[in-house]
């Protein structure tokens, strides 16, 4: 209903009621008052009022980037598991860490994109990607709400790094792997000089190459030791370091759910932990959680990853290794261990779990690159001197 009026100055005005904002449940008023006669501000509000009924007319809110933001999370997290909502949290808040206090209408592609271009020198060009799909989303969901009238994010695209730059993040991935005399040297290490199970932490990600979350979930029922065999199923997630939240997801992909047979040597370890662990249900029946966690504490809640990168940091130091290995680089490192003892791509592919076969190549040819290079180093060491 449009309410028509004239100003103290003799120009003709309106003011129509366009419903309630979703937003904040209040009127919304549309209000014009430059017309010259009553006639034009009657036809100007009959026109407004028809596009708003017509889905034409969208109103913008005055909605913060602070306060969408939490909305938005509240929203993906519907549809979306608890560590995937962290990571688009934190994406998020690096990328609106200067737009806190802006109105969601007043981002443009302009804005957008230079704050793009000042992270790019910060982080890699995959977690720029990984930013720009969380950006992406967020003003998609705005636009969706009709929040904001234009996508600022719609058309851009990451720019591309110089052929001569180096991703020094990529390029620290590619070489994170143990040689098998590196690994070796550390694996005595962790059985002289380790802390409780840090030999069968490192053997078990050395010898299996899962990761760190498949790992820390295993069940003894997922382990068959007379089979030799190790069932993938879930992975673990704490988040804010707390085991006593955890929680149990599918893996990564369909692929890594997956059984693959483990060493006898792995197998005998794991006898040994499993006889290890009942004498500790035993003493702390009581207030035990016995969810058969094959990597328990002792009060029976999973192992945290962060206590495991500990680990891993002290026997490096004490091992004499000062190459850069995370837990993940163990994956690589078993990777590296079949090249070598001469299994095929596809049951590399198969026992890690990818699901695409391109992953598995691309580490394939990296590192029997790396094995060449080192053939012919140490070939070159061993003839020095005899021509």
């Amino acid at each position: 209903m449009a309410y028509i009026y004239q100003t103290k100055t003799g120009k003709w005005g309106y003011s129509v009621s366009l419903g309630l904002d979703p937003v904040t449940g209040k009127q919304v008023q549309k209000t014009k008052s430059t017309f010259k006669s009553e006639k034009e501000a009657i036809r100007a509000a009959a026109l407004m009022e028809k596009q708003f009924e017509d889905g034409e007319l969208k109103s913008e809110a005055k909605l913060k980037v602070s306060v969408f933001l939490p909305e938005f999370l509240i929203w993906y997290g519907h549809h979306a598991k608890e560590s995937s909502v962290r990571a688009r949290r934190i994406a998020l808040e690096r990328l609106t860490e200067l737009w806190q206090d802006t109105q969601l209408r007043r981002i443009t592609k302009r804005i957008y994109q230079d704050r793009l271009l000042d992270l790019s020198n910060q982080y890699s060009k995959n977690y720029l990607d990984s930013m720009h799909t969380t950006g992406r989303m967020f003003f998609k969901r705005a636009l969706e709400l009709e929040l904001i009238k234009n996508d600022p994010t719609e058309g851009f695209k990451l720019p591309k790094k110089k052929s001569f730059e180096v991703d020094e993040n990529e390029e620290l991935e590619q070489l994170n792997y143990l040689e098998r005399d590196e690994l070796i040297n550390l694996l005595q290490t962790a059985k002289t000089d380790g802390l409780k199970n840090d030999f069968l932490y490192f053997t078990m990600l050395a010898y299996t190459g899962l990761r760190i979350g498949e790992m820390m979930a295993l069940k003894w029922p997922d382990i068959d030791l007379d089979a030799g065999t190790l069932k993938i199923t879930k992975t673990l997630y704490t988040p804010a370091n707390n085991t006593k939240n955890y929680k149990l997801f599918p893996p990564k992909t369909s692929s890594s759910k997956r059984t693959i047979r483990i060493d006898d040597d792995l197998v005998a370890l794991l006898k040994k932990h499993k006889a290890e662990q009942n004498e500790q249900f035993l003493k702390n029946r009581d207030h035990y959680y016995n969810k058969q966690f094959v990597f328990a504490r002792e009060d029976g809640y999973p192992t945290l990853r962060k206590l495991v990168e500990i680990r891993l940091i002290r026997l490096l130091n004490k091992a004499g290794i000062s190459k850069k290995i995370t837990l993940h680089g163990f994956r690589h490192t078993h990777t590296s261990l079949l090249i070598e003892a001469g299994v095929g791509v596809k049951e590399i592919q198969l026992r890690l779990g990818h699901s695409d076969y391109k992953t598995t190549m691309n580490i394939y040819a990296h590192m029997t690159k790396n094995m060449e290079e080192n053939a012919a180093e140490k070939f070159s060491q061993l003839m020095r001197g005899l021509l």
